[in-house]
């Protein structure tokens, strides 16, 4: 076998190029290997299968042969000296090549990702700040009033006055634009939640005073980037009827408010319930940001150029996610994949952000000798199972999908990481009173 030149160049800290040239004996060995394949399975008139001459084959099946063979010799060389290099390819190779040539040696290139190689630096005796977070009763009335929300009723506003913000309406609307009133722009009987920033901005404000019955002019200017382009940036009056007015009337929270639930017996129970679910998610809301501070350090102290196909897949995860929670709130499929496509260069940032700390912890684990057992995952599961009164069999199951197991190993080889950098820091402990802000 004739030896192959193989050269490989740097195009940056994670792209690659490797240079092949492949002696003319080693390409037509495999042209040969190529035909002889197609000769096998050949119909042609007036020939029987496998017996069709080489020069018929060459006047019909030139370009498949060729193709094919460039694409063995792509894959045989390119793969086997990934495996020899021990390099581990994270994109697609960008393939370029010339064709092949008569009694001439084959060249092509291969551009590929790999992942950066990097010390990691500053994860042991890192100074960070850890909060406790303290429940206070602010934080359990707030709550108490999400949970009466859910149980809030429609109700029709009878007396004569002006509509507020909170407001449930329903109008008639038609929209004018250079004298037209376009069916885009008109609906009857639309009910609006006024202060949901649904409509056009300014829309809904400019609701706000106006009563039962009474009909109204109001000019909005739609956003620049509004999706419907003969739109965008276009002043519009539009003509407004007030049909209806409603407004939300949340229960008392009393004694009769818990026979909503079957798990409690008296209100008692239930603020008890409430302050234990706060408290839990307390410690989770410290444990995140607690991880925040840490990626934040060590990407201050890690500096190294994220792979642009993996900064690409994390946009597309962060797209679809987008798209998907759009048209869960009611958006259109249309409108929302359009939405979403426009929020690459906006993810840009946060997903490169993202790559990196993801390429900062595998590192430190890798550095650290860092692995996940069999044991580890079934201890993980049992805990889960215990905590949220599941079966443990059953919950082990949804986990042998090879998809999930590999998710789930990957986040306990991060807990490891952050607990060893926890174990190893300099924290300072800070208390921070209440969760959230008051809830209207």
């Amino acid at each position: 076998m004739s030896p192959v030149a193989i050269k490989m160049e740097e195009l940056s800290a994670v792209k690659k190029k490797l240079s092949f040239e492949i002696p003319w004996i080693e390409v037509k060995e495999e042209l040969d290997a190529v035909y002889r394949d197609i000769g096998k399975k050949a119909k042609l008139k007036g020939f029987r299968p496998g017996k069709v001459p080489r020069k018929v084959m060459e006047l019909y099946f030139k370009e498949q042969a060729e193709g094919d063979t460039i694409t063995n010799m792509i894959n045989k060389y390119y793969w086997q000296e990934l495996e020899d290099k021990g390099i581990t390819s994270i994109s697609k190779p960008e393939i370029t090549q010339e064709g092949l040539k008569e009694n001439t040696d084959f060249s092509f290139t291969a551009s590929f990702e790999m992942e950066p190689q990097f010390e990691p630096q500053g994860y042991k005796g890192i100074e960070v700040e850890k909060e406790t977070i303290s429940i206070t009763d602010n934080d359990l009335e707030n709550r108490l009033k999400e949970i009466r929300q859910m149980y809030a009723t429609m109700e029709e506003v009878k007396e004569e006055r002006p509509v507020v913000k909170g407001d449930f309406v329903t109008i008639n609307f038609a929209g004018s634009l250079d004298g037209e009133t376009p069916d885009e722009l008109k609906a009857e009987n639309y009910f609006l939640e006024l202060g949901s920033q649904r409509f056009i901005p300014g829309f809904e404000e400019q609701l706000e005073g106006m009563k039962n019955g009474e009909t109204k002019s109001i000019t909005v200017t739609f956003p620049e980037e509004y999706q419907e382009k003969k739109f965008a940036g276009k002043e519009v009056s539009f003509a407004v009827e007030i049909k209806n007015i409603k407004e939300k009337k949340l229960p008392e929270m009393d004694e009769s408010f818990i026979k909503n639930f079957d798990r409690y017996n008296s209100l008692e129970d239930l603020k008890k319930d409430v302050l234990k679910s706060l408290e839990e998610e307390s410690k989770k809301l410290s444990e995140t940001n607690f991880q925040e501070n840490i990626m934040h350090v060590l990407l201050k102290e890690n500096d190294f150029e994220a792979p642009p196909s993996l900064v690409e897949r994390q946009i597309y995860y962060m797209m679809a996610d987008t798209n998907k929670r759009m048209t869960s709130a009611g958006m259109d499929e249309k409108n929302a994949m359009e939405l979403s496509f426009k929020m690459h260069d906006k993810f840009k940032e946060e997903a490169t952000k993202i790559v990196k700390s993801f390429l900062i912890l595998k590192t430190i684990a890798q550095k650290e000798s860092f692995i996940v057992e069999d044991s580890d995952i079934d201890k993980h599961i049992a805990d889960l199972a215990a905590k949220h009164g599941r079966d443990y069999q059953l919950l082990k199951s949804a986990y042998e999908k090879e998809e999930r197991k590999d998710s789930l190993k990957a986040e306990l080889i991060q807990k490891k990481v952050f607990d060893f950098i926890e174990q190893h820091a300099n924290i300072k402990a800070v208390e921070k009173i209440g969760m959230n802000p008051e809830v209207k």
